[in-house]
């Protein structure tokens, strides 16, 4: 149960004092923006105290700045690569279809026609060697 508050009725004490928490809350924050507002609320003194603050959130503005960079030339580096892979993916395709037709049997026939190499008609003959005994050299 996330908020009590919701899943049950609040009393007549329990608004009073959610509602005067609420005014205090508000009327602190226009007392700190009418002091900080007027002439006597910026000093010197303050300014200074600041500074620590102001240099975080300009340290914070540069690294989101170099974050958003860093991003967008990555994606660029995806994009780069994505469109080489596919022209890669496309020329390996093409050299690979070559390859099949380049090495059909009547293609390398024709090919090795030129050289003086024919088709055997028969089929290949066995040549069986008689062992020889290395014991009685």
């Amino acid at each position: 149960m996330l908020n009590k508050y919701k899943n049950a009725a609040l009393t007549e004490e329990q608004q009073e004092v959610l509602s005067d928490e609420v005014e205090a809350k508000a009327g602190a924050s226009e007392e700190f923006l009418k002091s900080l507002l007027s002439p006597r609320g910026f000093s010197s003194a303050r300014a200074v105290a600041a500074v620590p603050f102001i240099a975080f959130l300009a340290f914070l503005a540069i690294i989101y700045i170099a974050n958003r960079h860093l991003a967008e030339d990555t994606v660029r580096e995806i994009d780069t690569t994505t469109r080489e892979v596919k022209y890669l993916s496309w020329e390996y395709k093409s050299l690979k279809a070559d390859l099949m037709l380049k090495s059909t049997q009547s293609e390398v026939a024709q090919k090795v026609d030129t050289v003086g190499l024919k088709a055997l008609i028969a089929p290949p003959k066995r040549i069986i060697l008689n062992a020889v005994d290395k014991t009685e050299e």
